[in-house]
């Protein structure tokens, strides 16, 4: 995306030969719910993992049910003759929980034994291609990386230091750059079991980070935050916004999109590559059409909702919900439920940063309920529709 100092000669490569959605986003900047979105194809308030972890008192093992009441994109490809393999994070108890066949995470928070690839080793998913590779396959690559612990060699670090850098920022650069690195490993044991041309690579992160360059904050249950503000777990654009890109070589060409896309579309575009319709019940949309060249998507709007960190309830989404947002072509609406519905607008072209809250400027009271009406008919925690 053009950062002048971070280097990522892998992910870069794969984007200039790939569709790429730089306006992509996720709904919930907080892992553990992002990381049930891209499963499921749903928002937190529809299946309900509104949190990392679950109300002091109750057993992380306790709120694996949730996932089990939806049917998780492994499920659907497995309808369609599809193996998967589950590696790096996974928070929803043993990988057999997200419809995997093979996996390695065994039920602990994180994904215990699965947190070693990437960081340790790349041999599992080498092996699965090789046990597989004459079969359909889905691999869920999900590293321990660039998250904490920010612990990368100093092969890394050293195109960080002595660049007037602070050791947070060195630390955190140099772990993306690794991350990096894995990627390209990733792409040679595709090549390197004859797979790459047929394999549609779709990339995307569960969520943004901002360096915490202070001393340590705490949030409302009284945990220690280990990342800045306006990043993880905010609303803002470093913690929503991901780029997007599907690579599939000689089917999908070079290209930039505009669209706002989300990671709600994952699962639609996953079930259109495998030659399957998409589920009534999920609301993203096909994004393998527009990147094989197609009309531009249907949409204006993403929308998104944070909660807290540590549950109130497992009952009620609108008791945890911190910010409803939303960003509909170039506006952006906050809405800050914890500071009694306090809102900010902003408009991205002129202002990326979001430097520029507009939203108690009379011109602007259109756009703002325009927005909000939008938000209103999409956020319904109280819906009852049945998990499928």
């Amino acid at each position: 995306m053009g950062h002048p100092l971070v280097e990522t000669p892998n992910i870069d490569a794969l984007a200039k030969s790939s569709a790429v959605f730089p306006n992509g986003y996720v709904p919930t900047s907080l892992c553990r719910a992002s990381l049930a979105t891209l499963l499921t194809g749903k928002y937190a308030y529809q299946h309900r993992i509104c949190f990392n972890d679950p109300p002091i008192g109750i057993p992380q093992s306790f709120t694996e049910s949730f996932l089990r009441m939806q049917t998780p994109v492994p499920e659907h490809l497995a309808r369609q003759g599809y193996v998967s393999f589950q590696t790096g994070k996974f928070w929803e108890g043993a990988f057999q929980n997200g419809g995997f066949t093979e996996g390695m995470t065994k039920g602990e928070r994180h994904g215990d034994a699965g947190l070693v690839i990437g960081r340790e080793t790349m041999q599992p998913i080498d092996d699965f291609i090789a046990r597989n590779k004459q079969d359909p396959m889905f691999i869920w690559y999900a590293p321990f990386l660039p998250h904490m612990p920010h612990d990368a060699s100093e092969k890394y670090r050293e195109k960080y230091e002595n660049v007037g850098l602070a050791e947070p920022e060195i630390a955190y650069y140099a772990n993306i750059t690794w991350f990096d690195d894995t990627v390209g490993q990733l792409v040679e044991l595709l090549s390197s079991h004859g797979v790459l041309d047929n394999t549609l690579i779709f990339f995307v992160v569960d969520n943004g980070y901002t360096v915490r360059m202070e001393t340590p904050s705490y949030d409302r249950q009284g945990n220690m935050v280990d990342y800045g503000p306006r990043g993880k777990n905010s609303p803002y654009e470093n913690g929503v916004r991901t780029p997007i890109f599907l690579h599939w070589p000689q089917k999908i060409k070079p290209a930039v999109y505009t669209d706002l896309v989300s990671t709600i579309d994952f699962v639609p575009s996953a079930l259109a590559a495998a030659g399957t319709s998409k589920h009534s019940d999920l609301m993203g949309l096909n994004l393998l059409d527009r990147a094989l060249g197609g009309p531009e998507l249907q949409r204006d709007a993403v929308f998104g909702d944070l909660y807290l960190h540590t549950a109130a309830t497992l009952d009620d989404p609108k008791v945890n919900v911190t910010h409803r947002w939303a960003r509909k072509n170039d506006w952006k609406l906050i809405i800050n439920h914890i500071d009694g519905g306090r809102i900010e607008l902003f408009n991205l072209k002129d202002d990326p940063q979001e430097a520029n809250n507009l939203a108690y400027q009379p011109a602007f009271e259109s756009v703002i309920e325009d927005i909000r009406n939008d938000m209103d008919r999409w956020w319904d925690p109280y819906f009852d529709r049945v998990p499928t």
